[in-house]
Order: structure tokens, then sequence, then C-alpha cells
């Protein structure tokens, strides 16, 4: 009896225990969303997240040319490598393509965000220096009272 109840609660544990890590994951995942969309609109992000990408797919077309000389090898030597002569050909033939894919997809993000760079630099040409943080801060001189180090008095008073 008590083995079948020990069994209950672990299995009973043992499918809640997941449930209560979802929670913090959940506001970690709040967290970061809300500081990446903070984060995206800089110039400055658009611009390393563009030289990144950049960096990949020259990376990714290095790879590329590499495996088009291990084709052109595969084929020279074909009648030599036989059946796993083709099987290596097939495979780094899908890897070129799948190679070129993913350094196409690079080189077009590369463009969207160095067009998002360049918008968001006209915009920051066009805005003032001031954050509007800074702007609510700013105190109003008119609006302030007179201090005890006013130089200038009301008109009735004498200097």
């Amino acid at each position: 009896m008590k083995t079948k109840k020990l069994f209950a609660i672990l299995s009973v544990l043992g499918l809640l225990a997941p449930c209560t890590q979802l929670g913090a994951v959940e506001l970690q995942d709040a967290d970061t969303r809300g500081e990446t969309q903070n984060i995206r609109m800089t110039r400055s992000y658009h611009e390393n997240l563009a030289k990144n990408y950049e960096v990949e797919a020259k990376e990714i077309l290095a790879k590329v040319e590499e495996k088009k000389k291990l084709l052109e090898d595969y084929d020279s030597h074909s009648q030599y490598l036989g059946r796993q002569g083709q099987d290596l050909h097939a495979r780094t033939w899908a890897m070129v393509n799948r190679y070129e894919r993913a350094a196409e997809e690079a080189l077009n993000k590369v463009s969207f965000h160095r067009k998002m760079a360049s918008e968001l630099a006209k915009r920051e040409y066009a805005t003032p220096a001031e954050t509007p943080s800074q702007r609510n801060n700013r105190e109003n001189k008119a609006k302030a009272g007179p201090d005890s180090t006013d130089k200038i008095g009301s008109p009735g008073q004498a200097l």
C-alpha cells in the first residue's frame, strides 16, 4: 500500500515539475523581448548586424569554394572512387546548394540591416540631440519662482 502511494506521489510530482519552471522562463523571455525592442531602434545595432551577416556570408562562400573544388576532384577521379564517389559527389553537391542558399540569405539580411541603418540615420539627422527624458527634465526658467539669488527684483523693490 505504501509503495502504491509513493509511486502515485512521485508520478504526480514528475508530471508537475516541468510546469513550475515555465513561469520563470516566460518572465525571462518577456524581459529579453523588451530589451531587444529597445535595441532594434538604434542605427549602430543594425550596422553591427549587417557586419556580422557579411562576415558570415564570406565564411559560407569560402566553404562553397572549398566544396566546389572537392566536386571537381570527385568528377576528375570518379572512375577510381566507384559508388562511394558518387555518394560523396551527391552529398557535396547538396552541401554546395545549401551553403549557397545560406549565403544568399545572409546577404539579403546584410542589405536589409544596412537599409534599416540608413533609414535610422536619416531620422537621427532630423531629430533633436536631446532625448525625451532630457526634454522632460529641462527646467523652464520662465515658470520658476523668484530665488534668493536673483539680482533682479520686482519693480517696486530697490536694488
